[in-house]
C-alpha cells in the first residue's frame, strides 16, 4: 500500500499558521468525520482522509500531510495551496505543514467547478463497494495523488454527471470517496446521504 505518500513535487514555503478563525469550520467538520471513522489512521500508522476549503482570495486551505491519525487538529495542521501545475507534477504550499498527498485532486475540483467552496476526501469500504461504477468513478489503473488522477477527475467533469452528483469514487484507490459542494455543509450532507444508504 502506498497510502499517504506525496507523489508530486511540492515546494513548501514554511510560514506562520493561517488565522485560527479561518480554520474553525474546517476543523469542526474534520472532527466530526474523524469521529465517524471516515478520516483516521490504519494499523500500520498511515493516515487517510483530508478536507479543504477555497481561500477567499487565491488557492485553497487543506489539512496537512500525515495528520489523518490525529484526533484533534489546530492551526499548525493546515496549509495554503497557492498554485499547482499538472504538466510539471508540482504544487506550491505555504504554511506550517506540507500539504496533503491528495492536494492535486482537490486542486482540479476547484478549477473545474468555480462554485465549489469545499472538498472532502474520506475512506469507507462499504460505501466504496456499493457506489463504484454506479456514480462517477475514476479508472482502476489510475493511482491517487498523481497528475493522472487529477486528469481523470477532469475527465469525469467532462464526460459524466460529476458536476451534478458532486461525489466521485476513486476506482484505483480502494475505500476512497470524494464529495464537494458550495461549502463544507453541502459536501458533508452529500457524503452523509450516501453513507446512510450504504448501511
Amino acid at each position: 500500500m502506498d497510502e499517504g505518500y506525496i507523489k508530486f513535487n511540492c515546494q513548501w514555503i514554511k510560514a506562520e499558521p493561517l488565522p485560527a478563525v479561518m480554520l474553525e469550520g474546517l476543523n469542526a467538520w474534520r472532527e466530526k468525520l474523524f469521529a465517524l471513522g471516515l478520516v483516521g489512521m490504519y494499523d500500520d500508522g498511515i493516515g487517510f482522509g483530508n478536507l479543504s476549503i477555497r481561500h477567499p482570495h487565491k488557492g485553497f486551505i487543506i489539512t496537512g500531510s500525515a495528520t489523518g491519525g490525529l484526533q484533534q487538529l489546530d492551526e499548525l495542521h493546515f496549509t495554503l495551496v497557492n498554485e499547482y501545475n499538472l504538466e510539471h507534477n508540482s504544487l506550491i504550499c505555504k504554511g506550517p505543514i506540507i500539504a496533503s498527498s491528495e492536494s492535486l485532486s482537490h486542486a482540479v475540483i476547484y478549477e473545474a467547478s468555480p462554485s465549489t467552496g469545499a472538498v472532502i476526501h474520506v475512506h469507507q469500504t462499504e460505501m466504496w463497494k456499493r457506489l463504484i461504477n454506479k456514480l462517477p468513478t475514476t479508472r482502476p489503473e489510475v493511482s491517487y495523488g498523481t497528475p493522472a488522477m487529477a486528469r481523470e477527475i477532469l475527465r469525469l467533469f467532462r464526460e459524466s454527471e460529476l458536476e451534478k452528483e458532486k461525489i466521485l469514487v476513486m476506482g484505483g484507490h480502494p475505500e476512497g470517496i470524494i464529495t464537494f459542494g458550495q461549502n463544507l455543509e453541502e459536501a458533508a450532507d452529500i457524503l452523509q446521504r450516501h453513507l446512510q444508504n450504504s448501511k
